[in-house]
Formats: C-alpha cells, sequence, structure tokens
C-alpha cells in the first residue's frame, strides 16, 4: 500500500505547493537533505549558516565537541565565527526590505494594530541599546526582560543582542519570588518592564511585580519602564527615584544609529530558564550564531517561508516559542511577524479567525491548548470568517491529539492547509521531530519525521536501542546548532539532567513510540516536569509551595490527562494534625501555588488524603499515584510492600469522586 493509500496518511493538496520556494518539496527532497546531515553534519550546516546568517567573519569550523565529553568539553558549532546577531535580523534586510513590515503588533483590543517596518524596527533597536549602554549595561552582561506582549519587548531582546549583553525573559505571569530567583541567579544588573501588561480586558501588574521581587536586593542597579497604559491605577506603578526610567524619556530621545558589538559564534545570545525536576529552575543557555542558524533554518523549512507571507505565532516571547518563532527565526529569515498581545477568547471566541481574515495572515501557528478550547465552541465562530489566505497551521507546546488535530485541519484549515505538529523544546532551540510543509504526509497525533540534523532513538529502561516500531524514552544522537549549550552557572547540572541516564545521548524527558512507518508519536513527560497548555512546571515547585502553608503537612503532585490542558495538576494533600478545615486550606493551598510559581500555575485536582502511599523506607511511590489520578486503579501492581497498603484503598475512592466530575 502505498503512502497515499494509507487511510491513516493525510498528504496536503497540491495548491499548497503552487510557488513555493523552500529547499525541501517532497519526500526524496526530505531524504536527501536528511543524509546528508547525516554523513557530513559539519560541512552541511556551515553551508546553511553561511546563507543564513549575516557574518563578519564566516566560520571554517563546523562542530566541535560530541554526547560523549560534552562534560569536559562543551559542544560547539562554528567556533571561530564572529557576527552580531541583530545584524542578522535587521541591518542586511534595510536595503531589500526596508519598508516591509517587520513586526504587525495587534493589541489587547482588536482595534489596537502597529506595524513597525524593517527601518522602524531598526531604528528602534538602536535607541534601546543605546539608551542601555547609557545605563551602563554591557557585553556579557545580564539584563532581566519581564513585559507583556509589545513590540518593545522584542525591542529590548534585539538591544540586548546588540551590545553582545545577555537577555533573559521572565514570562509576565511569573510570580515576584520567580523574578527574584532568575535576577538573583543569572547577577542581572538592569531590569527592563512596563507598567501593566493587558491581556483580555484586564491589567497585568507588571511594575509592581518588579517591585516585589526586587524588594531586598542589591544587584539591580536600574529598571526601565514601558508605559503600556498612561491611564494605568495609581497603586499599580511607582518609580523609585535613583533606580526607575521611564523607557520614553530615556529610549525615545537615544540616537537611532549605533554600531553592534562583534560577538563570538559561541558568546551566550540569552538565558531562558525552564522548571526542572528539582524546585530550583534552570538557566540554559543559548549561543549565537548555532542557535540563529537553526530557528532561520527551521523556521524556513517547517513553515515553507515565502516573502509575501504574513506568519502569525500567537506564543508569548516569554516562552522559547516566542523567542525563536516570533523574534529571532521569523526576523533573520526577513518575514512578517505578528505579535499578538491578547487572547483567543477576548473579547469573543473568533478573536484569532477575525485577525487571521482581517490581516490576511497565511501562517498560523498556536498551542493545542488553544485549538481545543476553541473546538468546544464549534465551528461557527470560524466560518464567520473568510480563512481563505491560510496556507499552513502549526501546532507547538504538547502533543496534539488526533481529534483536535482533525477540527484545525477541517474546520479551520478547510481540509486544504498543511498542519505542522511540531515536537522540540527550550533546549532544543527550535523544532526538531516535525512535518514539513508542503512535503510530508501527515497523521493526525504524530510529529512524524525529524528534520535533518536530528537522529532520534528510542531506549528502553536499560539504555538498549529499539529497533523498529516499539515505544520508549526519547533520546537524541548527534548535536544540532540549536541545542543549549550549558546551564548557566552549573555546567554539571547540564550535564547530569541530559546526558547521565542514557550515556552518549542527549535525553529528552519524554516518552514516544514509532510505528511501522517509521513516524514518532509523543507521549508525554516521564519525568517530574508538567507539561500544562504548553507551560512547562516541576512537581517540586507546586510541592513546595503547598508544603509551606500552615495547614498541610505532606503534599505529592503528579499529572494526569487533561481534555483541554493536555496535562492537568492533581495534588495529594495531607492536612496537619489538628487542622480540619478543609475549604481554609484548599484556598490557601491555591493562593500559594499562584504566589509561588504564577498566575498560569493552578491545581486542577485538590484531593484530600489521610497519608501518602510511602515504602517502609519512607519513600513516596508516585507511580501508584500517577495511575489513580489517570484513572487506572486496575495497575497498580503489587501494594504489598507500602508501610500502609490500606491508604491506597482511600486515595482511589476519593479519585473516582474526581473523575466523575471531570
Amino acid at each position: 500500500m502505498t503512502e497515499a493509500e494509507r487511510p491513516d496518511i493525510i498528504d496536503v493538496d497540491d495548491r499548497v505547493r503552487a510557488g513555493s520556494t523552500s529547499q525541501i518539496q517532497d519526500m526524496p527532497a526530505y531524504r536527501e537533505h536528511w543524509a546528508r546531515a547525516e554523513a557530513d553534519p559539519g560541512g552541511y550546516w556551515l553551508a546553511q549558516a553561511k546563507q543564513r546568517v549575516h557574518w563578519r567573519k564566516p566560520p571554517t569550523r563546523g562542530l566541535e565537541g560530541d554526547f560523549w565529553s560534552v562534560r569536559d568539553s562543551p559542544i560547539a558549532w562554528f567556533g571561530d565565527g564572529e557576527l552580531n546577531v541583530s545584524e542578522s535580523c535587521l541591518d542586511r534586510h534595510l536595503e531589500r526590505r526596508g519598508d516591509k513590515t517587520a513586526i504587525l503588533w495587534e493589541g489587547d483590543e482588536p482595534s489596537e494594530v502597529r506595524k513597525l517596518s524593517y527601518s522602524q524596527l531598526h531604528a528602534e533597536v538602536c535607541r534601546c541599546a543605546n539608551a542601555l549602554a547609557e545605563l551602563g549595561l554591557k557585553k556579557g552582561e545580564r539584563a532581566i526582560i519581564y513585559m507583556g506582549m509589545v513590540p518593545e519587548a522584542a525591542i529590548a531582546m534585539l538591544a540586548c543582542a546588540r551590545l553582545g549583553a545577555v537577555h533573559s525573559v521572565v514570562f509576565g505571569g511569573f510570580s515576584a519570588e520567580a523574578v527574584r530567583d532568575r535576577v538573583r541567579d543569572c547577577g542581572a544588573s538592569i531590569v527592563i518592564t512596563q507598567d501593566v501588561g493587558k491581556r483580555g480586558g484586564k491589567n497585568i501588574p507588571l511594575k509592581r511585580t518588579v517591585d516585589a521581587a526586587l524588594e531586598g536586593e542589591h544587584g539591580v542597579e536600574k529598571v526601565l519602564v514601558y508605559q503600556r497604559d498612561a491611564e494605568a491605577p495609581a497603586e499599580l506603578v511607582s518609580m523609585q527615584d535613583g533606580r526607575d526610567l521611564w523607557w520614553h524619556d530615556t529610549v525615545d530621545k537615544a540616537s537611532e544609529t549605533h554600531e553592534a558589538t562583534t560577538c563570538g559564534a559561541e558568546d551566550p545570545l540569552f538565558i531562558l530558564y525552564t522548571s526542572g525536576s528539582t524546585g530550583r529552575p534552570k538557566g540554559l543557555v543559548h549561543t549565537c550564531a548555532g542557535y540563529l542558524t537553526w530557528t532561520a533554518y527551521t523556521h524556513a523549512v517547517t513553515f515553507d517561508l515565502r516573502e509575501d507571507d504574513v506568519y502569525a505565532c500567537a506564543a508569548d516571547i516569554g516562552w522559547v516559542t516566542g523567542h525563536s518563532y516570533i523574534v529571532y527565526g521569523p526576523l533573520c529569515n526577513g518575514a512578517t511577524s505578528v505579535i499578538f498581545e491578547s487572547i483567543p477568547t477576548y473579547p469573543d471566541v473568533d478573536r484569532y479567525w477575525d485577525m487571521v481574515a482581517r490581516h490576511q495572515i497565511t501562517v498560523f501557528y498556536t498551542a493545542p491548548t488553544a485549538i481545543r478550547t476553541l473546538a468546544a465552541h464549534g465551528p461557527e465562530p470560524v466560518r464567520k470568517h473568510d480563512l481563505s489566505s491560510l496556507r499552513v497551521l502549526g501546532t507547538v507546546g504538547e502533543p496534539i491529539d488526533p481529534v483536535a488535530w482533525q477540527w484545525y485541519y477541517e474546520v479551520v484549515g478547510q481540509e486544504r492547509c498543511a498542519v505542522v505538529d511540531t515536537w522540540w523544546q527550550t533546549e532544543t532551540g527550535g523544532h526538531c521531530i516535525t512535518p514539513i510543509a508542503p512535503a510530508t504526509p501527515e497523521k493526525p497525533g504524530s510529529a512524524t519525521l525529524p528534520l535533518p540534523g536530528i537522529l532520534p532513538t528510542l531506549v528502553d529502561d536499560d539504555a538498549r536501542a529499539l529497533i523498529g516500531p516499539g515505544q520508549g524514552r526519547l533520546c537524541l544522537e548527534h548535536p544540532w546548532p540549536g541545542i543549549a549549550r550549558t546551564v548557566w552557572g552549573d555546567h554539571e547540572r547540564y550535564v547530569s539532567t541530559y546526558f547521565t541516564m542514557f550515556e552518549g545521548r542527549y535525553f529528552t524527558g519524554d516518552g514516544c513510540r514509532r510505528d511501522a512507518d517509521g513516524y514518532y508519536w509523543i507521549t508525554g513527560r516521564v519525568d517530574d516536569v508538567l507539561n500544562v497548555s504548553g507551560h512547562r512546571m516541576g512537581t517540586a515547585e507546586f510541592e513546595s509551595a503547598l508544603i509551606a502553608i500552615d495547614e498541610l503537612a505532606e503534599a505529592a503532585v503528579v499529572g494526569y490527562p487533561h481534555p483541554v490542558k493536555g496535562q492537568g495538576v492533581h495534588a495529594y494533600v495531607v492536612l496537619q494534625p489538628g487542622s480540619d478545615d478543609r475549604a481554609e486550606a484548599a484556598k490557601n493551598a491555591h493562593r500559594a501555588v499562584r504566589a509561588s510559581i504564577g498566575a498560569h500555575a493552578r491545581i486542577d485536582r485538590l484531593q484530600f488524603v489521610p497519608g501518602l502511599p510511602k515504602t517502609r523506607s519512607g519513600k513516596c511511590m508516585r507511580r501508584i499515584l500517577r495511575k489513580i489520578a489517570e484513572g487506572e486503579p486496575d495497575k497498580l501492581g503489587d501494594v504489598s510492600t507500602l508501610a500502609d497498603p490500606s491508604v491506597v484503598e482511600v486515595i482511589v475512592r476519593g479519585a473516582e469522586l474526581f473523575s466523575k466530575d471531570d
């Protein structure tokens, strides 16, 4: 049976291919590129880097290092090259694309629209770089960016890159404690924020959160504040003399010419913090040249990018998706990139589709959680709008189930758009396993095949590689240019997290199934990290917040399948002796999680239990709790070795009440 005859493989309409400029247009071309990257990775990626990146000193070296020696000899790509990332994203486009829209911003209200051409964006970035330099920011120093989805966030990122400074963007929903932790860990000398963020008609008190984060801190010397709303309530915005400066008083008055700093290929570009299996987030370091090569390549190839595309990624700049596929990848490729400030259901559930029609968006990239949320409202909000401009649809952040995939393809894409279900991570820098529009025949729910340069392996618990169809832990065999190089200030943690469980391989932390056609199906996290609506959060972060409140003695947090979020949060909690007010404890538990992690963190199920299932040595058996939360109490295995097996029966009965409510 051919691929075209298989009922579970969907090939895109031939009309998608018309007029394409991508190097990879069909499966023979894909196989040829993949084989070349496998046989000669140094040569293949040197050619891509020279084609896609603007160099001050072109590199002659490809890859140095491997996964076997990563502890003592960090991975490097294009190590003898010199560049400035902002020149690849801005300066080189000025002659040909100076008047082309670089950033198309849609604010919280549909009527709020700004367009910045490449010439205008270049001028704004130069002004910001000059202002930051005047404030004392130097090459190699760190700046925290804590902003909403406004063009100034991208401008601040690019201005740091222009100075050779290292930026660390913190998601605007994170708490003051989370901001403080990141300021301390990277040793930031400046914070860039805004008065308030706008989201779904609400004010997000960004400046007030920064003030709380910096209380008692002495390392941050300046706070630069963009004014999003001149009429924001006074209690949300206070300025500290000598430390805080308004963007319009500082940046807007600076010169619009700036000579970019020369950086080495392996100089750090940014630090992005991601949750780990411990409560302490880890700052992953991405470097200039390899990261930019990978994001530019994957953005162009995955989405079959064309010169006249209006490309919209509905993610947040605080996550790696925003870094790679709102800012660096699209701008390096000279694309028009949409920045969206609001949420998909404000002011109504047709917001996405109204935006697509008004701006004639051709490539639309969003999360499965958003798709499932909108699908619940049926097809009518979609059919109100003319979506004929759409050519490619994308999903990101979590596995998409086949039902949501079909709705996206049939209702939004009208059965004519390619759907690229992209698998990748903060650590990978960009797409790794994904369909290529329009080359790859698709299977609903499958990430399909690896991109050139990506060599996946499925391994069992004994580190044996699985051949052919099977299910195991997903590892990658060989470095690619976009891989994060280290954890800021803790290279040993980087090595122990990703390279010790399966020596010589990068362990992704994900489970995966490979079918008879060689297609990959991501099954979810196998470590203690939750992926809720595309937000990665450690179970330890939740547990630390819960046991910090007076009413709770113990807590164990696991994930479970959620129909909208992909993965939900199930918390098992034990009350302190003498504490019996469950309603008050529950209220304080939810408040503590929000305060400690951020507004995006929420417990979906809070279950009070008499105790946790522990071995006689005191180890909590989370395997049992996961199975109960997943609705599989018949698959708990032997519980007779527990210190108190009877506690399991009580937990199962309590969990059944949640499953009925769901």
